[in-house]
């Protein structure tokens, strides 16, 4: 099993670690710490001597209650990063929903577009007929892709959390997108789905994902799961969850490692994290006892 990406055939056949880089001033757990382009190359060069396999680069806070971000200053985040991250030698995911912008970062040579809309979004604004995120990326006929389950949108959804069996619903929605890319003409094997732990989901929601994350399978595609420095996982272990508090991270570490491999064992491919050393040494643990 692989994922084949713009410059890189990922081999999935052992775990993958997707390291954070977030390059923004309000992300939740992490926001302004690499905010600037050198501070962000920085931690892109820490990641990967870490042991990260993939850097995922993101440019506007998907935090709930975050608003959108106008395009002009994502790309004034993201491009600078990107054009050097490309340099390093390892895949490199772009953490965008606009067109526009994933356009730009394919262009600089970016080799996956992780998108939590699972290139659904529409700017309502614009009175034009825009290139949608699908288009763009059937067109380029090369990038990898992470489509992510969100319920509602981030400015809103954890005000009116979705109902229901959370494993169904996220597995006929992933299935149904990841589909109607494969009739556009983008093949499977350049396809990864992501269940969108936290976005728009109870705590209990998000831990059944976990527990049932098997059935997930099903789709046929590989599984990228992020569950770092999550508020569920603060809030099953009794920890604060203001965003000054988060940012003690260590405090987190525990339960965000023991997700990540609990997430392996039970058939992902991929985590995103935010720290990989860490997550690096647990996964060579699981992997002995494989």
């Amino acid at each position: 099993m692989q994922w084949n990406t713009s410059r890189f055939q990922i081999d999935l056949t052992q775990p993958k670690v997707m390291g954070i880089v977030n390059v923004t001033p309000d992300s939740f757990s992490d926001g302004g710490q690499h905010d600037s382009t050198q501070a962000a190359l920085q931690h892109c060069e820490k990641l990967i001597k870490d042991g990260a396999d993939i850097l995922d680069i993101g440019g506007e806070s998907s935090r709930p209650g975050a608003e959108v971000l106008p395009l002009k200053q994502e790309l004034a985040r993201l491009l600078p990063v990107v054009q050097e991250a490309v340099k390093l030698g390892v895949p490199v995911s772009v953490d965008t929903y606009k067109p526009q912008a994933m356009q730009a970062v394919l262009d600089l040579g970016a080799d996956i577009i992780n998108d939590i809309w699972a290139l659904r979004w529409r700017d309502q604004n614009s009175t034009a007929e825009p290139l949608t995120a699908q288009q763009v990326v059937s067109r380029h006929g090369a990038c990898g892709v992470c489509l992510m389950h969100m319920h509602g949108e981030p400015v809103t959804m954890q005000l009116s959390p979705m109902q229901g069996d959370v494993v169904a619903q996220a597995l006929l929605f992933l299935k149904g997108v990841a589909q109607a890319l494969q009739a556009q003409g983008v093949s499977q094997d350049r396809i990864v789905i992501d269940p969108g732990i936290g976005f728009g989901k109870t705590v209990a929601q998000n831990f059944d994902l976990l527990a049932r994350q098997g059935e997930l399978l099903a789709a046929g595609y590989p599984l990228l799961l992020g569950w770092s420095r999550k508020s569920s996982l603060a809030a099953l272990s009794g920890m604060a969850t203001s965003s000054v508090a988060w940012r003690d991270w260590h405090e987190h570490l525990v339960p965000s490692v023991t997700a990540a491999l609990l997430a392996l064992e039970r058939g992902a491919a991929i985590v995103r994290v935010h720290d990989v050393r860490e997550t690096v040494q647990a996964i060579k643990v699981l992997q002995a006892i494989r």
